[in-house]
């Protein structure tokens, strides 16, 4: 398989290449300098310019492109970065896709954050993504930037990404190491839904979709065994051998994060049911056996 991949720098795009890698599979990744190898391609996502050869000798194409989540403070002006380094860069890759003749695969990355805070509610992908946060209305342009793509025909899938835990980065490296200087704790009440993913799961996910012809649409990657905040602290400590009572209030994170509070107050209780029905079998199913691969155990 050919695959294009924007946002092959990041955490989940430098393992996902490493892993088609391996697999066999040859990965162009789309820079936005000079290319320095033959594997690179320069483009330009915001005056919607990609060379048009390289979608056109592709067999898929995705989209993991995004500024990061991690900003203090979450400014009204890097709320607009943080939209259109999303937004833009996945409209411009569905034109491109829309213009070709071949009409490769489109794999556009995305969170559950549309689903909102729903308590105890099993989340399906048939579930409504119609939450008002901040975050909400992020993923819905997000997918909806998939429009050209799928209006010409081509093969659309959006990946519903929980939070994805893996070793050396990513989210789970601030958060192991607050555990580790024994100040990890519930967040908040702690009974809210924290939906995860192991990142060798992530990587097997999203080239299972990309192998699959028949798979199109949303889906979850998220474990299907979710866990609350609570549970995963308890997990997380009892693994590292550390306290795990400290907890962190409602009040302050709301103060400093602002719109994206959400995402660590919010509860989402996601399975990933489509997934699973088409067949991919996780290998981290539980949290614990999720924390424990981030461990590198």
């Amino acid at each position: 398989m050919k695959l294009v991949l924007a946002g092959a720098s990041g955490y989940l795009g430098t393992a996902w290449r490493d892993h088609l890698a391996q697999q066999g599979h040859e990965v162009t990744r789309l820079v936005r300098g000079e290319p320095m190898s033959a594997d690179e391609s320069k483009w330009d996502p915001y005056a919607g310019h990609v060379d048009p050869a390289v979608i056109e000798q592709a067999d898929a194409v995705a989209a993991l492109s995004g500024a990061s989540l991690v900003r203090l403070p979450f400014s009204e002006s890097y709320k607009k970065v943080f939209t259109d380094s999303r937004v833009l860069t996945t409209r411009t890759l569905a034109k491109a896709i829309a213009r070709s003749e071949r009409k490769p695969a489109f794999l556009a990355q995305n969170g559950i954050a549309g689903y909102g805070d729903r308590g105890d509610l099993v989340l399906t992908e048939d579930s409504p993504t119609d939450a008002p946060s901040f975050m909400g209305q992020v993923t819905r342009a997000w997918q909806d930037a998939t429009g050209a793509a799928e209006s010409a025909g081509a093969r659309v899938v959006v990946m519903r990404t929980g939070v994805v835990l893996g070793p050396g980065g990513g989210a789970f490296k601030p958060l192991s190491l607050m555990f580790r200087f024994g100040l990890g704790g519930p967040v908040g009440s702690g009974e809210q839904y924290f939906s995860t993913i192991s990142l060798h799961d992530w990587v097997r996910a999203a080239t299972f979709l990309a192998e699959h012809e028949e798979c199109r649409g949303a889906y979850n990657l998220s474990g299907p065994v979710p866990a609350t905040n609570a549970e995963f602290g308890r997990s997380l400590g009892h693994l590292l051998h550390r306290p795990s009572k400290l907890r962190a209030p409602a009040w302050p994170i709301r103060k400093a994060l602002g719109d994206v509070s959400s995402e660590l107050l919010g509860s989402a209780r996601v399975v990933p049911l489509r997934l699973e029905e088409a067949g991919f079998v996780f290998e981290h199913r539980t949290q614990e056996q999720i924390i424990t691969a981030a461990l590198g155990r």
